[in-house]
């Protein structure tokens, strides 16, 4: 028995796939380098800024000393209640125009609205929330108008990848379903969403990831640059990360070098933790699919 012979064409090819192979590692690597030495930056220049106090304690003496446990706090209401405002909402739109809805001008403009709206700068956004939120529907400065303005801003982002997940589910599970008995909604809910949840938690994560972040959309609607209590309801103003490393970092003078890069540090920690929940979650269940 003959064995295969290596030709010029393979050993060309083989390089051609070599060569590839190291280009596109060349520009993985040149995506990882700038996240290490923003790390590595923070890490050394944070030194010392972290202890019990900081994260247990409240911002004292014009807000150069203390911790910055209520902007923690409200964070965490932040994200929540954008969550719990855009996930649902946005799941249900996704599943309308990709299960529902017929190809017609409607919903291509509806499909172009989204991709637009996912385009607008976040300081049109707040000015938005100001208008929607605070002023017409007088929830005034608050937790609930902040996360609604950026429930609206990052709506976009889970109707997407929501859509291209429920899409992405073949077709011949809903044929088969249908041939049983089962209505479109049954199908859906049995069949499809379960095998496309890992997607939906995408977009979340990426909501979560935006929102943690954001300044401009809650500087107008709900955030304060400093409150002597944490929030009891959705109703009350909160302190947040993204804009008490803001006011530190540019509006406080004398305010210890290590701080502003402290919290800095611990904004990128609590997204990666989050992220890090989600994804895990995301793969146990990809894990659990059948296809």
């Amino acid at each position: 028995m003959s064995s295969f012979q290596t030709t010029d064409l393979n050993q060309s090819n083989r390089r051609k796939e070599s060569l590839v192979r190291i280009l596109l590692g060349m520009v993985t690597l040149t995506l990882i380098i700038p996240v290490g030495i923003i790390l590595v930056t923070l890490i050394a220049k944070s030194e010392g800024t972290f202890s019990w106090a900081f994260f247990s304690e409240f911002p004292r003496n014009s807000m150069t000393e203390g911790g910055i446990f209520p902007a923690l706090v409200g964070t965490l209401w932040l994200v929540a209640v954008a969550l719990l405002a855009s996930v649902p909402f946005g799941v249900a739109a996704a599943i309308y125009l990709s299960e529902y809805a017929e190809d017609t001008a409607l919903t291509r403009a509806i499909n172009l609205a989204i991709i637009n709206l996912a385009g607008v700068p976040s300081i049109v956004h707040a000015l938005f929330g100001v208008g929607a939120f605070v002023l017409f529907f007088e929830f005034g400065t608050s937790i609930l108008a902040a996360s609604l303005t950026m429930a609206v801003m990052t709506l976009p982002v889970v109707i997407v990848a929501t859509r291209e997940s429920l899409q992405a589910v073949p077709q011949p599970f809903r044929e088969a379903c249908w041939n049983m008995g089962a209505t479109r909604w049954q199908t859906i809910w049995r069949i499809v969403l379960p095998n496309s949840i890992s997607g939906i938690l995408t977009g979340v994560i990426l909501e979560v990831s935006r929102t943690v972040g954001e300044t401009a959309p809650i500087m107008f609607t709900g955030a304060a640059l400093f409150l002597p209590f944490l929030p009891t309801s959705v109703y009350d103003q909160t302190m947040a990360m993204s804009l008490h490393l803001y006011v530190i970092s540019t509006q406080v003078p004398d305010v210890p070098e290590g701080l502003p890069y402290g919290v800095a540090l611990t904004l990128i920690a609590i997204v990666m933790i989050l992220n890090s929940v989600s994804i895990g979650f995301r793969t146990y269940l990809r894990g659990k699919k059948k296809w």
